[in-house]
């Protein structure tokens, strides 16, 4: 059952959609049944994905993982957002970029996603 807020991606060309509008069916790409991501909470290895949220003078700042994580062509953090008060902000991140975004709000009802290209979806 589809449910808003989830990530699906298509494991034959990459495309991956987020639910905005809850309807009936399947997600399906490139003739295939999409795969809904699972949203990952506890960091395993060396590598670290869970956002860290810190407040900051002019709102908040989202890093990924208690360590800076990779931001090399194969492996890299694409985007990351919030969920504040149910609204939703999100910035792409570019290769070169440090693993981390701002975002001018003050909410009371704070989490924070990323999706990295190698390990998928991640949720603090």
């Amino acid at each position: 059952m589809v449910v808003l807020g989830q990530i699906y991606k298509c494991n034959i060309c990459g495309n991956i959609v987020e639910v905005i509008h809850v309807g009936g069916g399947e997600l399906v790409c490139c003739g295939q049944p999409m795969e809904l991501l699972t949203e990952k909470n506890q960091d395993i290895g060396q590598e670290k994905h869970v956002p860290v949220i810190e407040k900051t003078e002019s709102g908040i700042k989202v890093k990924v993982g208690s360590i800076p994580h990779p931001m090399e062509e194969a492996h890299y953090i694409e985007w990351i957002e919030v969920i504040a008060d149910g609204k939703i902000y999100r910035e792409f991140l570019n290769l070169g970029d440090q693993p981390e975004a701002e975002f001018p709000i003050r909410a009371d009802n704070l989490s924070a996603r990323e999706y990295c290209g190698v390990h998928g979806l991640w949720k603090s």
